[in-house]
């Protein structure tokens, strides 16, 4: 039985809510801290949990969301997967690590913030966690990958 546009909507809404639940899981009871890229991921799946609660709330205009939520999906990959490509470099190409966050948005103005934890320093190539050979935003690119699809799918199937 294929899901209907409603439930599949609700599916990537549980989905994102269940990804944030764990990466807060990670911070505040493993100790993890998120680098900037890791704020810029859950940005990302905050926006497409929120654009599939608006899709299934509003049940119009099928396409559309779904090809915003493919949007903001891919957008969250791209960010994984720089987050991947920083993990992966030789340690003497590794950028040097910035302040913390909070620090950024307190003494720089937001565009020059925002610039900053888009582009990612030498933290975000620290490789806190492992599961099955990938690393978080390893595990985090897979999921953008799926909700991307899900939302292709949206666009693409019969209504």
């Amino acid at each position: 039985m294929i899901p209907t546009t409603r439930q599949t909507n609700l599916v990537i809404f549980l989905g994102c809510t269940l990804l944030i639940l764990i990466a807060l899981y990670m911070q505040h009871i493993m100790g993890l801290v998120p680098c900037y890229l890791c704020v810029t991921q859950r940005v990302f799946v905050i926006a497409t949990g929120l654009i599939a609660l608006l899709a299934f709330l509003h049940h119009r205009h099928t396409r559309f969301y779904g090809a915003i939520t493919a949007l903001s999906a891919l957008a969250g990959g791209f960010f994984s997967g720089k987050q991947l490509w920083l993990q992966h470099l030789p340690e003497e190409r590794v950028p040097a690590c910035g302040p913390p966050v909070e620090y950024l948005f307190d003494v720089f103005n937001f565009s020059d913030a925002l610039g900053m934890l888009l582009r990612g320093d030498g933290n975000c190539a620290e490789v806190q966690w492992l599961f099955l050979g990938l690393s978080i935003p390893g595990w985090t690119l897979v999921c953008f990958i799926l909700l991307a699809a899900l939302g292709l799918w949206q666009m693409v199937r019969r209504q």
